[in-house]
Formats: C-alpha cells, sequence, structure tokens
C-alpha cells in the first residue's frame, strides 16, 4: 500500500514538473488580456470584433509556446510519457470543463439576451464563480497548485472591477486594470519559471540526450 502511495506521489511530482516551464502560464495571462484590452477596442469595432480580434493573436502566441516546447524545453528536459490513471485523469477534465464551458455559454446567452434587466454585480458575481469553478477543477485533476492562485485571481477580478467601476474609481467596468493586473501576473510567474527552467537545465551533450525520457 505504501508503496502504491509513492508511486502516485512520484506521478504527481514527475506530472508537475513537466509542466513547470511557465509557457502554459503565459498563454493563459495572453488569453485574459482580451478582457483587458477587448472594453478598450469595443467602441471603435463592436463587442464582437473587439474579442474575436484576439483569436490571431492566441494563436501566434500558441504557435510560440509550442516552439519554444519544441525546440527549447524538450532538449533540456526531455518528453514525459504517464500511465494510465493519469491519462483517465486528463479525460475526467476534459469532460468536467465541456460541461463548465457549456453552462457558462448557456448563461451567457441568457445574459445577453436580458443584458439591461441584470444588475452589473450580478454578472460579475457568477462569473467569478464561473471562472473560480474551472480553475478549482483544473488544479484539483493536474495537481497544479498555483492553478487555485489564478482561480482567486480571476475569481475576484470581475467583482474588484465592478466595485470600481460603481465609485467612480475605473471606467468599462474596471476590466482593463483588474484584468490587465491579473494577466500581467500570470505572464510575469510564467516568465519566471522559464527563465529559472534555461537556467537549471543548460542544453545536455548528445549522449545525455538520448536519456531524456521520463517514465511515470
Amino acid at each position: 500500500m505504501s508503496q502504491q502511495i509513492s508511486l502516485r506521489e512520484a506521478e504527481r511530482r514527475a506530472f508537475r514538473s513537466a509542466h513547470n516551464d511557465g509557457l502554459w502560464d503565459i498563454l493563459l495571462g495572453s488569453v485574459f488580456l482580451m478582457f483587458a484590452f477587448a472594453p478598450l477596442l469595443s467602441p471603435y469595432l463592436g463587442d464582437f470584433w473587439s474579442s474575436a480580434l484576439f483569436l490571431p493573436v492566441w494563436g501566434l502566441v500558441y504557435l510560440v509556446v509550442w516552439l519554444l516546447r519544441r525546440f527549447v524545453v524538450i532538449p533540456r528536459v526531455g518528453v514525459a510519457r504517464f500511465g494510465q490513471a493519469r491519462t483517465k485523469r486528463l479525460k475526467k477534465l476534459s469532460y468536467v470543463m465541456l460541461a463548465v464551458n457549456v453552462l457558462a455559454l448557456i448563461l451567457g446567452i441568457v445574459v445577453a439576451a436580458n443584458l439591461g434587466g441584470v444588475p452589473g454585480q450580478m454578472i460579475a458575481v457568477v462569473l467569478g464563480l464561473f471562472f473560480l469553478v474551472g480553475f478549482s477543477l483544473s488544479a484539483y485533476f493536474l495537481d497544479l497548485y498555483r492553478l487555485y492562485f489564478y482561480g482567486l485571481l480571476v475569481a475576484f477580478s470581475p467583482l474588484v472591477g465592478e466595485w470600481l467601476y460603481a465609485n467612480g474609481k475605473a471606467s468599462h467596468h474596471g476590466f482593463p486594470l483588474v484584468f490587465g493586473i491579473t494577466a500581467g501576473i500570470m505572464i510575469l510567474v510564467g516568465l519566471v519559471l522559464f527563465i529559472r527552467l534555461l537556467h537549471d537545465n543548460p542544453v545536455p551533450s548528445g549522449s545525455e540526450e538520448e536519456d531524456l525520457v521520463q517514465e511515470a
């Protein structure tokens, strides 16, 4: 029994290590930058195009992340291959997150159809709740505990933004300010993790490179 527990803990550590390069943090931060810039662009482009404008930006960031992982991270730390238990855990996360996103989409459509009758505070509470649930589930299934911290940041961002807007301290429901700070923190954490990885893992020699495959 103790051996099984130790194997699970070793697998968790291997998975966290394989996803501790900071690149996904940077990608996640770039996604939430939309909430900071889209309200500023909305008067000129409209609500739809101010958001759709970020799709090619996300695609570019994803491409850069993929290239960095492929040609910078993998030569240094290798490729992690995980067992059946981790694969099932990731599948469960996919199903749960799909359900959460579908529910969020339905509620978003309902709110958009009756936007004038829904208080801004209520929208902020519901939006923050969905963010918190989504990040908490991801943190639990992925064993990446900093996602709990990100979840709290993102969940409180619309609430704090709405408070700043209601008290005349920020425009656009405070989204440019609060989500700009939140996205900036994620990107900064990602950059610190990525730089630390480069510092701690120099490019291996040819003989060492063949051994860089982690079995978990």
